[in-house]
């Protein structure tokens, strides 16, 4: 299940310097690499992709930050609230693990495990 296209004019318009692995020519690029992008640029990933805290977890990593969605297929205005949810949460988001289903949110601090 993909993250909606619309996350990230919808970011953007809530101020947040969103970008799409796409749009930066990751499209192709392995997961480790991506997640290698948003360390080196101060970023968040936000996904649906179980892989990203898995990597994180093996690497004891501390960064970059995981906003994932799980729980199957979402509409886009469900995605987006949800998005909003977390958001209005505030907090080390950078720095962390962030699990959004239909019925909560739960965030973890990296590095996992420790």
């Amino acid at each position: 299940m993909p993250v909606t296209p619309r996350a990230i004019p919808h970011l953007q318009a809530a101020g947040h310097d969103a970008v799409h692995a796409a749009t930066v020519g990751l499209s192709t690029a392995a997961d480790e690499r991506i997640l290698e992008v948003a360390r080196l640029e101060n970023r968040v990933v936000v996904t649906a992709d179980l892989d990203y805290p898995r990597l994180l977890a093996l690497d004891k990593a501390r960064e970059p930050g995981v906003i994932l969605f799980r729980g199957g297929s979402y509409s886009d205005e469900e995605m987006l609230n949800l998005l909003d949810r977390v958001l209005a949460l505030g907090g080390d988001f950078e720095r962390s693990i962030t699990v959004v289903d239909r019925s909560r949110i739960r965030r973890r601090s990296l590095p996992t495990g420790s």
